[in-house]
């Protein structure tokens, strides 16, 4: 039998060893806390490394078979709840194998040939890596979705558009929401490409310099569905950058939610009235009847902070330690447990919010009146008379300056009121200062205009639609 740890729970390792550990040591030590989540991935390696030992003739054929059926039992039995893992136990891998050695004895012992905890509990981590991308992929795709129908339906909607939080120029609703859409979809594709590089097999690295016995890695990489072998195994049993390159992704994405977020927020708030989000998705306030406050958006603002502190938390355990395994990289598991279950319970709640939102199209619309934000428009139409553009924006600013000192709002003037604020405007168009011609007016690929905006959504539709 495996010798017993301080709570009872079996050890793999205590063959050299006098006594047992300390109680406050094995606190500190015991990983079973957290990593028992992994179990899944824990018996799906031990299926794999069982296969190949009886398939490499590592181990007799019938031994392997007996494991694996074992295995296989224990599977179903935890996912049932027939069984759970020894809460004594040291971590997850010493959880299972004692409920391995519980059903076919001593013969469990020979599972761990050729297999050291260093390279199986990576194989477990970047398992569970790849199936959490995923997950999250799929969920930012259906966000994506939801912001195209959106984008959609608001596509004559017009806004202001802002840069240092004031007015800069008229957009459409549509073109603000696709923006969103494009972070999304950066955010999908970092995903996919840190995904090929999670998806090499570690097994068969030992401990750290590979195996005496004749393992076939490539036959392991085959039944986990791994794509590729890392091809050091000093590097292979130390290696957290796909974990650490997982929590920087997961963090651009929770970035990018908040910045979202930090809009609905706004607004929402009265002094905005651009959108209004449903009973369903908010709360109210214990003290105050009259509140109803966007939780959904300030959670999801909130968060992103304990995503960036678990990246910055794994980078910082990993900064300074040698070849090859370190007990520090124990630490790994909690901040991208962590993360992906952040992100899992944020994006689902966006989308709902998002779904359920409705948009103050009169509010933006009001909002843009007497904004002077089609100034530009006026300085673009002198430079199309052939006037330097720097001149135009002198003389479009003394006009807005003009307009401030009398209460006069920009498309309230015609050309010779303009003209006798500032000369040079005689020669302008004053029709480019309505809302409706610069939005227009911008037929860049890319641009708000709404032919420009129409070919954009085409283009995130097909985007959506490819496989990343």
């Amino acid at each position: 039998m495996a010798p017993e740890g301080p709570g009872g729970g079996p050890r793999l390792w205590g063959g050299r060893f006098d006594g047992g550990t300390d109680a406050a040591v094995a606190r500190l030590n015991n990983s079973l806390p957290f990593d028992r989540r992994l179990w899944r991935e824990d018996l799906a390696g031990s299926v794999a490394h069982a296969t190949m030992l009886g398939e490499a003739g590592i181990l007799p054929a019938p031994e392997a078979e007996a494991i694996v059926e074992a295995l296989r039992e224990i599977e179903a039995d935890l996912a049932s709840g027939a069984v759970d893992l020894d809460p004594d136990a040291e971590d997850v891998h010493t959880a299972v194998e004692a409920l391995l050695r519980q059903r076919i004895g001593p013969l469990a012992g020979k599972l761990h040939t050729a297999r050291s905890r260093n390279d199986q509990v990576v194989t477990d981590a970047r398992l569970f890596a790849r199936s959490a991308v995923d997950t999250i992929a799929e969920e930012i795709v259906a966000l994506q979705g939801v912001l195209l129908e959106l984008a959609e339906r608001e596509a004559a909607t017009t806004m202001p558009g802002y840069t240092h939080m004031q007015h800069a120029q008229p957009i459409l609703l549509a073109h603000h929401l696709l923006a969103y859409f494009w972070m999304l979809q950066r955010d999908r594709e970092r995903l996919a490409d840190a995904r090929k590089r999670i998806d090499l097999l570690p097994l068969g690295a030992g401990a750290l310099a590979g195996s005496p016995y004749p393992v076939d890695r490539e036959r392991v990489a085959e039944i986990l569905g791994f794509g590729g072998i890392l091809e050091n195994s000093l590097d292979a049993v130390s290696d957290r950058d796909f974990a650490i390159e997982t929590l920087a992704d997961a963090a651009i994405l929770a970035m990018h939610l908040s910045r979202f977020a930090e809009d609905l927020v706004l607004w929402n708030t009265l002094e905005f009235g651009f959108v209004e989000l449903d009973d369903s998705v908010t709360t109210g306030s214990s003290m105050m009847p009259q509140k109803k406050n966007p939780d959904v958006a300030e959670l999801a603002r909130g968060k992103s902070g304990r995503v960036f502190g678990n990246l910055m938390a794994l980078l910082t355990v990993m900064k300074g330690l040698p070849l090859s395994y370190n007990k520090d990289m124990q630490e790994d598991k909690e901040p991208l447990f962590d993360t992906v279950d952040t992100l899992l319970v944020v994006l689902p709640a966006f989308r709902r919010m998002l779904e359920t939102a409705s948009f103050g199209r009169e509010r933006m619309a009001r909002a843009l009146r007497g904004d002077f934000s089609t100034a530009t428009d006026l300085a673009d139409s002198l430079v199309r008379g052939g006037m330097a553009f720097r001149d135009a924006h002198g003389a479009v600013g003394r006009l807005v300056r003009h307009c401030v000192e009398t209460g006069t709002a920009l498309d309230e003037m015609d050309a010779q009121a303009m003209a006798r604020a500032a000369p040079e405007l005689a020669r302008v168009d004053a029709g480019a200062a309505t809302v409706a011609a610069s939005v227009a007016a911008r037929r860049v690929r890319g641009g708000t205009a709404p032919d420009a905006v129409r070919e954009q959504l085409a283009r995130a539709r097909a985007a959506l639609g490819a496989v990343v």
